[in-house]
């Protein structure tokens, strides 16, 4: 069975078993608007009880597809399986999904309460179970005192969480949420993104989430989808996302990172044994990888700034995975603090440090010739 890389949130992990059936299936789905493509013959499996983010810039399609299986929008090819059964043409009222939006829609003139209850009375549910299902998610999302309040009564985070309760309340097997978080301020969305897979976790959902949001996708998923001009690029854990991006696209949405073009040399150079040698323009790379790509291809090495160490005193040996430059500028951002770093060739490259101390006054300032340097297995070659 295949291990994840890095660290998960829970020990969760369906889509490693051979033998697990996916809950949801995307089956070459395309979808056209006229002459545009939002989505291009897409195949994706996601899991029952799994928290499964949609990552992607403005217009990749993320929105798109998540509309699609709410049944809002119609796939014009392909098909979409939900626990193994066709649901195209199932209209959205009849499938069991519920979409909470960014928007929150709520109705103002009703109280919290009555905004939860709408959805359930429109099922004609009886009173009883309907009040005690109100009841259940008050408590879920903390709003018991409340109840009796209406939308503008409330703050940005209290809306939030009326909205999931009241998407909750149908007992949905898949939840849809579709820029959830984005209009709370950040301290907030952050405090909310917990709560949220607190719930996930609780109720033994589904939840499928749309975001432009690299953090919160981080932060809240199982697994992300990154997606591109209507395709996925990687699927995979957020510490894969992070750690292991498969090419490019990934390595440069994802985070800040450094990339810098080269070509391939060879898999074990001289003095190297079992690494592989990247020449960039005016310096070597070695790294801890295997590159199935014949000598001379082009390539790229990236590596994430907090992986870079930077000193004022030259390392042992500057032959490889050394690069030599002046502190252009620097960033202090609390927990850690970024250096832009000019090197000799006019290239800008990043470096981060923790903020482990309380100095105020930085051992490396602008202006500051210095050293950068990591060791072989901090960084990735890239072949496409």
């Amino acid at each position: 069975m295949a291990k994840s890389l890095g660290p998960v949130k829970r020990k969760f992990s369906p889509w490693t078993d051979p033998a697990a059936v996916p809950f949801i299936r995307f089956e070459n789905v395309t979808k056209r608007f006229g002459n545009f493509t939002a989505v291009a013959n897409l195949t994706l499996d996601i899991y029952e009880r799994e928290f499964f983010s949609l990552l992607g810039p403005s217009g990749c399609g993320k929105t798109t597809l998540m509309r699609m299986l709410a049944g809002f929008e119609d796939p014009t090819e392909g098909r979409i399986l939900l626990q193994g059964k066709d649901i195209s043409g199932v209209p959205p009222y009849k499938r069991p999904t519920n979409m909470m939006f960014q928007s929150y829609a709520l109705f103002p003139h009703m109280t919290v309460a009555k905004n939860i209850a709408f959805g359930l009375e429109q099922d004609n549910l009886q009173r009883a179970e309907i009040d005690a299902r109100v009841e259940e998610m008050l408590k879920l999302v903390k709003l018991e005192d409340f109840a009796k309040r209406k939308p503008n009564q409330l703050s940005g985070g209290q809306r939030q969480r009326v909205a999931l309760a009241r998407s909750l309340a149908k007992k949905p097997k898949v939840l849809l949420l579709d820029e959830p978080l984005g209009a709370l301020d950040r301290k907030l969305r952050e405090e909310t993104q917990f709560e949220l897979m607190d719930i996930q976790t609780k109720l033994g959902l589904t939840f499928l989430i749309v975001t432009h949001d690299q953090e919160e996708a981080m932060t809240v998923s199982d697994r992300i989808a990154v997606m591109d001009k209507g395709e996925i690029v990687q699927v995979a854990t957020p510490a894969e996302i992070y750690e292991a991006p498969n090419c490019r696209y990934v390595a440069d949405f994802i985070g800040d990172i450094n990339i810098v073009e080269g070509h391939f040399e060879a898999e074990t150079p001289g003095g190297h044994q079992g690494m592989a040698l990247v020449t960039c323009d005016g310096f070597k790379v070695a790294v801890d990888q295997v590159c199935d790509v014949p000598a001379g291809t082009n390539v790229a090495f990236a590596i994430r700034p907090e992986k870079v160490h930077i000193s004022t005193e030259a390392p042992a040996d500057t032959s490889v995975n050394a690069l030599h430059g002046e502190v252009w500028d620097i960033g202090y951002l609390g927990d850690f603090s970024v250096f832009i770093v000019k090197l000799d060739d006019g290239r800008m490259f990043r470096a981060a440090q923790a903020n482990i101390s309380r100095l105020v006054d930085r051992p490396i300032t602008f202006g500051d010739m210095v050293w950068l340097t990591w060791p072989a297995d901090a960084g990735l070659v890239l072949t496409r």
